[in-house]
C-alpha cells in the first residue's frame, strides 16, 4: 500500500510516498481501508520531533473508511462497515491501518466519510474544553484563539451554544469575516492590535472568564493578560511553539489563576466518553447546528504541501487527504 512515512524528522520535505505491507489486523484489530485521513497540528509536531516516535513512521492518527477485515475476538464491527477513528498510535497517512476495533466509531448515513474525518478530533476537541476543562456558563465570555481555525471554529459556535459571549482572534479579515459568520460576537485582529489589550476594553477592563488557546508560545503572555481573576486558561496547543515555564507563585498575582495544559486522549479514555462525545459531534453536524468548513481535500501524496499550507496559517477549517 502507499503511505507517508518518515525517515527523518523536519520541514515537510521529510514526508515521503512510500510503499509499504498492507497490515494484517491482529486479535481486536479492525483492518480500515481508507477513503479520508484528517491532518491536525499535533502531526507537524511528530513530523519535527517535538513528540519523538521511534524512526521511521507512518504520521496520522485520524481517518474514515471502512471495514476490511477484523481480527481474532471482534463481534461489534463488520466487514463492509463505514467507520471513523481518532488514536493516539500513529499510522493514519495511508491506504490502510490495522486499528484497535474499541476506538472504532460507527458512522451514521447521514455523516458523509469526509465530513467524519474533518470533525472527529478537532470537534471532540472543542467538546471537552467547552462542556469539561472549562464548562461554560449562560453569560460566561471567552476568548478563543485561531478562530478561523479547525478547532476555532468548532469550539466558536459549542460555545455559542452554551449561551457564552466570544471573543475570537484572527490574522486577517477575511479570516475575521468568516470567524464572525460561525458565532463570534467580537473579533480581534492580533497582527493589527494587541490582542490583550483589546480584550480588556471589550469587557470593560475586567477580562474573559476563560481562554481556549491552541496557538501556544506567541499567545501565552498575552492570553494570561486577557483573564479576569480567578479566570481559567486551558492551553491546549503549540502551534508557534512549547510555552515557557511560568511559576505558580504569577498564577497567584495575577488573581488565584487557573493554568492547565488538557490533551484529548484523557477525555475519550474510556469507550463511553468516546461514543458520547463523538455522538454529540455527529448529531449536530447531520442536524445543521454545527457547520464543518473543509478544504478542497489533498491527494495523500500531497500530504508535504498539505502540511506547508497548515503551517503557514492561510488556511481556514480542516484539511483533509485522500489515498
Amino acid at each position: 500500500m502507499h503511505a507517508i512515512q518518515v525517515a527523518k524528522t523536519g520541514c515537510p520535505e521529510v514526508l515521503t510516498l512510500v510503499d509499504v505491507p498492507t497490515p494484517k489486523p491482529a486479535a481486536g484489530q479492525v483492518l480500515v481501508r481508507h477513503t479520508a485521513i484528517g491532518v491536525n497540528y499535533i502531526d507537524t509536531y511528530h513530523r519535527k520531533g517535538m513528540y519523538p516516535v521511534p524512526l521511521p513512521f507512518v504520521l496520522g492518527n485520524e481517518a474514515a473508511g471502512m471495514v476490511e477485515a477484523v481480527g481474532e475476538g471482534v463481534k461489534d464491527v463488520a466487514v463492509g462497515q463505514r467507520v471513523a477513528y481518532y488514536t493516539t498510535q500513529l499510522g493514519a497517512y495511508a491506504e490502510y491501518a490495522a486499528v484497535p476495533a474499541d476506538k472504532l466509531i460507527p458512522l451514521p448515513d447521514h455523516i458523509s466519510d469526509q465530513q467524519a474525518a474533518a470533525v472527529l478530533l478537532q470537534g471532540m476537541t472543542a467538546h471537552y474544553l467547552a462542556f469539561t476543562v472549562y464548562p461554560i456558563r449562560p453569560s460566561d465570555t471567552v476568548l478563543v484563539h485561531a478562530g478561523a481555525g479547525g478547532v476555532g471554529l468548532l469550539l466558536t459556535q459549542i460555545a455559542r451554544r452554551r449561551g457564552a459571549r466570544v471573543i475570537t482572534t484572527v490574522s486577517t479579515a477575511d479570516k475575521a469575516e468568516l470567524s464572525r459568520a460561525n458565532g463570534a460576537d467580537e473579533v480581534i485582529i492580533y497582527t493589527k492590535t494587541d490582542f490583550a489589550e483589546a480584550v480588556k476594553a471589550l469587557t470593560g477592563g475586567q477580562g474573559v472568564h476563560a481562554v481556549y488557546d491552541g496557538v501556544g508560545k506567541d499567545t501565552f503572555e498575552g492570553s494570561l493578560n486577557s483573564l479576569r481573576p480567578l479566570g481559567m486558561m486551558a492551553s491546549y496547543g503549540s502551534a508557534s511553539g512549547q510555552v515557557p515555564p511560568v511559576a505558580l507563585t504569577e498564577l497567584m498575582r495575577r488573581g488565584s489563576l487557573v493554568l492547565t495544559r488538557p490533551s484529548l486522549g484523557h477525555f475519550i479514555a474510556t469507550r463511553s466518553a468516546l461514543l458520547e462525545r463523538a455522538g454529540a459531534i455527529f448529531n449536530w453536524v447531520a442536524s445543521g447546528e454545527l457547520n464543518v468548513l473543509i478544504q478542497p481535500p489533498y491527494s495523500l501524496a500531497d500530504a508535504a504541501q498539505a502540511h506547508r499550507d497548515l503551517e503557514g496559517r492561510g488556511t481556514t477549517g480542516k484539511l483533509i487527504l485522500v489515498p
